[in-house]
């Protein structure tokens, strides 16, 4: 799939497919998945929580911007 830029929201009336695992199974965060979306099932910290992670190229951080424990 072709890497695409925006410039303003993204919108789907189909809505968005996420990849979901745990955070021991998410990929080292690196420049080959900056700005990858993720979601993760126990929140970094084993809770039996969900947390919407992105990859900034040095660690997966939750869309709050806080780092994934």
């Amino acid at each position: 799939m072709a890497a695409t830029n925006f410039s303003g929201p993204v919108v789907s009336t189909g809505g968005f497919n996420l990849p979901v695992s745990l955070t021991s199974e998410l990929p080292a965060a690196s420049a080959a998945n900056v700005g990858q979306i993720r979601v993760v099932t126990d929140n970094g910290a084993g809770d039996d929580e969900t947390a919407v992670v992105v990859s900034n190229g040095t660690a997966w951080v939750v869309c709050s911007g806080a780092a994934l424990s």
